[in-house]
This record gives structure tokens, sequence and C-alpha cells, in this order.
């Protein structure tokens, strides 16, 4: 398990599909070490803060398995970071990742903390029809991260799993959490690390 890419990007005026969005997605291969902090990557930018802002989304993963797959489904060379991912891993499932895992990449230490919600902007972006409910179907929407030490990484460093909690889900799980599964929501909010975001989803999807 290893980093294949590391990609930032900044934040543009763009106009995909006749809208006009404010955007960081389109990111781009970096060389040598990153170092990454709190609020992310150094170097890279988030421009919707209020969805993409928090410190628990701090760093976006996908995995190059993934990928390869949407490739053979959509008939089209799909470069690393084409999905505005931090990171592009190799040789980990990431739909398998429990919430609140933590690695080791580099000298940086990162805690998963839930999946990827598709949204308007990375439809335009990938201007595919359909292209959200596709996405939400396959299930294969890579982790987002906080940072719990600071430090930096780079290409071809390898992914240490320090820990994996016994009582949280996974980001498969996560996901139909969140678009309505009460018995995995209620789990997922039983494991004290669960991030904010969680609360709100809840709020949503348990309030009758």
């Amino acid at each position: 398990m290893y980093i294949r890419s590391v990609n930032v990007g900044k934040a543009v005026d763009a106009d995909w599909a006749g809208e006009l969005k404010r955007t960081a997605i389109d990111k781009t291969a970096v060389l040598g070490r990153v170092c990454v902090g709190e609020n992310g990557l150094e170097g890279d930018e988030r421009a919707d803060q209020k969805r993409h802002g928090s410190p628990d989304q701090a760093v976006y993963a996908y995995a190059r398995e993934d990928y390869d797959w949407w490739e053979r489904e959509l008939d089209r060379e799909l470069r690393d970071g084409r999905f505005g991912e931090n990171l592009t891993t190799s040789g980990v499932d990431l739909n398998a990742v429990t919430l609140g895992e933590c690695w080791r990449v580099g000298s940086v230490v990162l805690e998963a903390t839930g999946p990827r919600v598709p949204c308007a902007v990375f439809r335009n972006w990938l201007d595919e029809r359909a292209w959200v409910k596709r996405f939400t179907q396959a299930r294969r929407t890579g982790a987002y991260f906080k940072v719990v030490d600071e430090g930096d990484l780079g290409v071809g460093d390898e992914i240490k799993v320090l820990s994996v909690p016994s009582d949280s889900v996974t980001i498969r799980e996560s996901f139909l959490a969140y678009h309505g599964d009460k018995d995995l929501l209620r789990k997922l909010l039983a494991f004290p690390g669960h991030a904010s975001r969680w609360d709100r989803v809840a709020q949503r999807v348990l309030t009758p």
C-alpha cells in the first residue's frame, strides 16, 4: 500500500455545462515532499469552505484501482487527480477503510472521517450523464481524512496502518448511512470519535 500521486489545486472560476462555479477540483501532481497541516496539503486550496473547509475533510484520497474500474465503465482515460483527490493510492481498498482508522504516511498521521458525497461541481467537471447517480450507485467514494499529526509526505510513501477501531463502520457503510440507512448511522454515531458532520446527518436522517 503506497501513495501513487500527490495532487494539489488552486481555486478558479470555472464555467462548466453553462454553470459558473468557483472550484479547486482540478488537481495536478506535484513532485518532492509536501507539507501537510491541519487544513490539508501546502499549495492546495478549497474554494467551497462551507462544504469542504472542515479539518475533518483536510485530505481526500482516491484509489487507482477504483479509477481503473471507472475507466472500464466510462470507456475513457482518467488520470490520477482527476476526481480532485489529494492522494491517489495503490494497493488499498479505500471503501473498506474504517472510520477512525489511522494511517502513517511519511511523517503525517491521518484519520479516516467519511466518504465523498458527489456534488454538482463534480458532475459538471466530469461531464458524464447522470454522474451523481452513477457515482452514488457504484459506492466507490474514496475517503476523507483529518490530520492527526502534521508533517510531510510524497509519492512512493508507504501507507502504514496504525490502528483500526473495532466498533466503527467502513467508508462504504458510512456512505449508506449518509443516504438513509438508519441502523448503520446509529452504529456510526455510537463510535465516540465520529466527525461532527455526522451529527448533522443524524438530524436529517433520524429526525421524524
